[in-house]
């Protein structure tokens, strides 16, 4: 197999290698395996450059800080690394994600200063949440009864993370009630998010998102720069349920997908159950966004 077909499904780096993601390894003792002791960051590439690339570095660094990780590799290694990873896998759309661990302990102990923390990362083909998001697909919604939020004095949602068991259960409910996404409220009933997907809500003419509970995502900043920029209203705060109910739009935000209309609640439609003007204004502005070079870092994919 020659490297081009050896990469085609996509590019890994594991232990200071480059290798195709179907053999990319790592030690069943690893701590980010056996107790989520882990944090990553997942960044976009369209039509062959990565999409606010230092955002999500910034992010990841953030990440690691919080929680007392030390990646072997400074902003710049690990930008090049991702660089690479793209290059070989010849991925002009692709979903690009870093990872930290605390790694293997030391035999015999459980302290976690003693470990040595690891890196790896990989890039596959584009991940969309929602098929055809850009264009015309949407979301059915329901709101979690079953399960609520991780308390963020127990799990920093800011902080990207594995800690999915809220979310997964979530799922399923969403499954069982005959949807696909759920929301989950907050032990006080306020909004907050959905796997791997920020919520947004028109409601009497302003554009609503949870400021608390949720990861801080970089498609949910941009979709709030891009609102500013048009004179839309917008209000970051806590709010309930209840104005999901009466919002005329709604909309999941999010690396996977970008800009993803959210057209029935509880099997009911959400305003006239076809996407609305502003959501779809926002998607468009956010998928032009794209060819904006201020927001992009060209692969050169060279004779790779």
């Amino acid at each position: 197999m020659d490297a081009a077909n050896a990469f085609r499904d996509g590019a890994a780096y594991v232990d200071g290698a480059f290798v195709p993601v179907g053999e990319a390894r790592i030690s069943i003792l690893d701590t980010g395996f056996s107790r989520s002791d882990v944090t990553y960051d997942v960044v976009a590439v369209w039509n062959g450059a990565f999409f606010r690339l230092e955002d999500h570095l910034e992010r990841f660094e953030r990440s690691c800080r919080t929680l007392r990780l030390s990646p072997p590799y400074d902003r710049a290694e690990i930008a090049r690394i991702l660089v690479q990873l793209v290059r070989s896998s010849r991925l002009r759309s692709a979903y690009v994600e870093t990872i930290c661990t605390r790694g293997v302990p030391p035999p015999g102990s459980r302290d976690p200063r003693t470990f040595e923390n690891s890196f790896f990362a990989y890039a596959i083909p584009y991940v969309w949440i929602v098929p055809d998001a850009s264009t015309t697909g949407t979301m059915d919604a329901v709101i979690a009864r079953t399960v609520q939020r991780i308390p963020v004095t127990s799990v920093d949602p800011t902080v990207k993370n594995f800690h999915w068991a809220d979310l997964t259960r979530g799922l399923y409910e969403a499954y069982d009630r005959g949807a696909t996404h759920p929301i989950l409220l907050d032990a006080d009933g306020n909004v907050t998010e959905g796997p791997g997907y920020n919520v947004f809500a028109v409601s009497d003419g302003t554009l609503l998102t949870p400021a608390a509970g949720v990861l801080e995502g970089i498609t949910r900043r941009t979709v709030l720069e891009l609102a500013e920029a048009d004179g839309i209203p917008v209000s970051v705060g806590p709010f309930g349920e209840d104005r999901l109910r009466d919002a005329v739009e709604m909309f999941a935000t999010s690396t996977a997908g970008g800009v993803m209309p959210i057209v029935t609640l509880d099997g009911a439609p959400i305003g006239d159950g076809a996407v609305g003007p502003t959501t779809r204004h926002l998607r468009e502005r956010y998928w032009a966004a794209h060819a904006d070079t201020r927001y992009l870092t060209p692969v050169d994919y060279g004779d790779v």
